[in-house]
């Protein structure tokens, strides 16, 4: 009964954050502030009541539009609270009222946020990432998950092997080969999960992402497409997070 009442109010929690998550996505590109104004429609600027905030349920009640202008409201918003709401969730069945949950917690919402920008904006903001690099870091000290050389080593692995492939590649191609978001995005993932399964990650990025640029080649009209590689390296580190260990040793045992 326990167990239920507390995966409850987890997802509760996690549909909140991911209420604020839809803040920053939209905000953070825009330089705007995250607390002032309150919430309001983009459109017509009106102020956003209470009960229209509702994760999930103002939306279905409002059949995705704005009460006062009737824009559509993108879908993104309740993807990105459900989503927040199930890792929280899944988070909490994996690991239990641990630490390491809640680290994850803050890592999975970071990552939503930053796959969401980078598929909106085609950027990943510093902002996001060079701060929680250190926070990431400063967090192994405390966690028994991690260690802080371990850490150190994740922050070298992840953003030394995108730094490397960056260099090689421009001076392969005479082009930019990885972003800098990129490079400091596996950074912040390897100082919260160290160096093997920010190397993981990466690699499950790298896969996943190659099966669907395939997919977008042949069937997208505009050739010149660009897909972003943020959301592959955190759908990585999402893997990595529940069956990293897993798969390292079942690799190992091979």
């Amino acid at each position: 009964m326990f167990q239920l009442f507390a995966g409850i109010i987890i997802f509760l929690i996690g549909l909140v954050i991911g209420s604020f998550s839809n803040v920053c996505i939209y905000r953070i590109p825009r330089n705007e502030s995250l607390m002032r104004p309150g919430s309001h429609c983009p459109q017509c600027s009106k102020p956003i009541p209470f009960y229209d905030n509702i994760p999930i349920i103002s939306y279905l009640l409002l059949k995705g539009q704005c009460r006062y202008c009737k824009q559509p409201i993108p879908p993104q918003y309740p993807i990105v609270e459900l989503a927040t709401g199930l890792f929280y969730l899944a988070l909490y069945l994996f690991y239990g009222l641990q630490p390491i949950a809640i680290v994850y917690m803050l890592l999975c919402s970071l990552l939503i946020i930053i796959s969401f920008i980078d598929l909106k904006e085609r950027i990943i903001p510093d902002v996001l990432s060079l701060p929680f690099i250190i926070i990431g870091f400063i967090l192994s000290f405390f966690l028994r998950h991690i260690n802080p050389l371990d850490s150190l080593l994740g922050i070298i692995a992840g953003g030394g092997s995108l730094l490397l492939i960056a260099i090689a590649g421009s001076k392969l191609f005479k082009k930019e080969a990885m972003g800098g978001g990129d490079i400091k995005l596996a950074a912040m993932i390897g100082s919260f999960l160290g160096w093997k399964l920010i190397l993981l990650s990466l690699f499950l990025g790298f896969f996943l992402g190659s099966i669907i640029g395939v997919i977008v080649m042949l069937t997208s009209k505009n050739k010149s497409d660009i897909i972003p590689f943020g959301p592959f390296i955190a759908l990585g580190a999402f893997i990595s997070i529940f069956w990293g260990n897993t798969i390292i040793h079942w690799y190992l045992m091979i």
